[in-house]
């Protein structure tokens, strides 16, 4: 039986947490070998805002250097930056010539983002389309998404579709947007009712950001929300929440059910024992990521070859599918 196409565009926006390595990244490193993966560092769609150019420099390659020390193996899966291939920008504009303006007006993030300023780019209207061909010329089955992208996905399958009936080919396969089963729903620490989010990462002590230090993350630890109680157990009460979040995130990190998770904190003197017990398996969590992040910043010429060798694979793919669409529209090809 074939194996399903998946594609993952990452943005290059910093500030990747522990809810994002428990919750997908660990998942997506494990579980590599049952399906086709493209993971793309998507700093295209970064410029859809206004950005600082040395900053998205950094960020991007600090992403790509990540996912690689997370596990993203490139002998499994393809990993690549979007600039590098050219066919993501070439075969957007083929896509924009057959998608009627109302679809992308009717998008909710354009709407919701469009409303807050004064004056709107023609990138944050069009990026749905980007992102279309992103999926579309790798022939993807399925696309993991939040529920806030799966709008966009859906634009994907009607521009797919669309493109199909125009031409009269069953040229574009149409996707499927698949929300993940979260691994593990990990909070904020400073507020349980509210999940650890890459928008909030920079507020001190609300996440565990991948690269923090051993000492941050005991910080964050130390002054995680809990309660005035003192029993520690897993419990769906909301007075509980922080409790249970902690215990959450220990659970995820090292495996155990319930009961022995429990177990590993019978003897706690309190709240303070769950916290230290906590960090410490994470810190010994993200001590070989980090190593190995650090080892892969510090050698650019193996990074850029790793990135290089993605962008090969990808352009491979993603170059005929849109050479063949230029045919399919009366384009005249090169001799």
């Amino acid at each position: 039986m074939n194996k399903k196409t998946v594609f993952s565009g990452i943005q290059p926006t910093g500030n990747i947490h522990l809810g994002n390595y428990l919750g997908a990244i660990r998942n997506w490193a494990a579980r590599q070998a049952e399906k086709v993966n493209y993971f793309c560092v998507v700093d295209l769609h970064s410029l859809t805002v206004p950005q600082d150019p040395a900053q998205l420099r950094f960020e991007t390659r600090s992403l790509a250097a990540v996912l690689l020390a997370c596990g993203i193996d490139p002998q499994a899966s393809t990993i690549f930056i979007q600039s590098h291939v050219a066919a993501h920008a070439e075969g957007c504009w083929l896509l924009n010539c057959i998608t009627p303006l109302g679809w992308l007006q009717r998008m909710t993030q354009f709407k919701d983002k469009s409303a807050r300023q004064e004056s709107v780019l023609t990138g944050l209207l069009d990026y749905p389309v980007l992102m279309a061909g992103d999926i579309l010329f790798y022939d993807a089955d399925e696309v993991p998404v939040g529920e806030d992208q799966k709008q966009h996905v859906e634009l994907a399958r009607d521009i797919a579709q669309r493109f199909n009936a125009l031409y009269n080919a069953d040229f574009f396969v149409v996707p499927q947007p698949i929300i993940p089963k979260v691994g593990a729903r990990i909070m904020g620490l400073d507020d349980p009712a509210v999940k650890m989010s890459k928008s909030l990462a920079d507020k001190r002590g609300h996440a565990i950001r991948l690269l923090d230090e051993p000492d941050e993350i005991m910080y964050a630890f130390k002054r995680a929300v809990t309660d005035s109680g003192r029993e520690i157990r897993f419990s769906d009460d909301p007075e509980k929440a922080g409790v249970n979040n902690l215990l959450t995130i220990y659970q995820a990190v090292t495996g155990k059910d319930n009961a022995a998770v429990e177990a590993d904190f019978a003897g706690a003197r309190g709240y303070g024992d769950l916290k230290m017990g906590v960090a410490e398996v994470v810190i010994e969590t993200l001590r070989p990521i980090q190593a190995r992040y650090k080892a892969l910043m510090d050698d650019t010429a193996e990074l850029d070859r790793l990135l290089a060798y993605g962008a090969e694979q990808a352009r491979a793919v993603s170059q005929p599918k849109v050479d063949e669409m230029k045919g399919m529209m009366g384009l005249v090809m090169p001799g």
